[in-house]
């Protein structure tokens, strides 16, 4: 399995991130590296993320700018 974000703006359409991802082996490795970048991604653009696995959305979209209000 291979879980990765796909990064949007806060319509929807997909945007690059300032940070570059890798694909994850586990959810909670991808759920980890979005809270240790969230600050950088939404400095770069990303308004909101969504988790996949193998192409399946997961859940999401999720807010960034909510990951520092919690």
């Amino acid at each position: 399995m291979a879980w990765t974000w796909r990064f949007e703006k806060a319509d929807g359409t997909e945007t690059e991130p300032a940070v570059q991802p890798e694909e994850f082996s586990t959810q909670g490795d991808a759920e980890s590296w979005i809270g240790e970048t969230w600050r950088e991604l939404l400095e770069g653009g990303v308004e909101q993320v969504t988790l996949l696995e193998d192409g399946t959305e997961i859940y999401g979209p999720m807010s960034l700018s909510a990951a520092g209000e919690s």
